[in-house]
């Protein structure tokens, strides 16, 4: 079964993607800030990340390079999905080795776990 971490502070959101995408077959496991995100993946051991932006304790960019940091998490592929426009985002956040960057007001969750699939083939 595919895995899918979902690094996201809002829970009505997180909440509906993971129906999604358990709707689809996913197993999913969610966190609602960077430092909690960071001992998910390392625990969960996901196939992908979806990763926001604008979270509590450290944003996305801070969790991923840290992420990053580890032999674990060097290869996971990580689609940023954020309501942060490409221009508002974080400098450096393209060198940290993202698949994607998805602004959350321009898919459906239906189209953002289409594009994961997509990533993920």
């Amino acid at each position: 079964m595919t895995k899918i971490a979902i690094l996201e502070d809002d829970p009505i959101i997180s909440q509906m993607y993971r129906m999604k995408f358990e709707a689809d077959g996913f197993s999913v496991a969610l966190a609602d800030n960077g430092r909690d995100g960071i001992q998910l993946v390392k625990e969960f051991a996901p196939d992908m990340i979806l990763l926001d932006m604008q979270m509590p304790e450290l944003t996305g960019d801070e969790a991923l390079k840290e992420i990053r940091s580890y032999d674990w998490g060097k290869n996971i592929p990580v689609i940023v999905l954020t309501n942060l426009g490409q221009e508002e985002a974080p400098a450096g956040i393209r060198e940290l080795g993202i698949h994607s960057y998805i602004v959350k007001a321009d898919l459906t969750p239906r189209q953002v776990v289409e594009r994961v699939k997509a990533a993920l083939a």
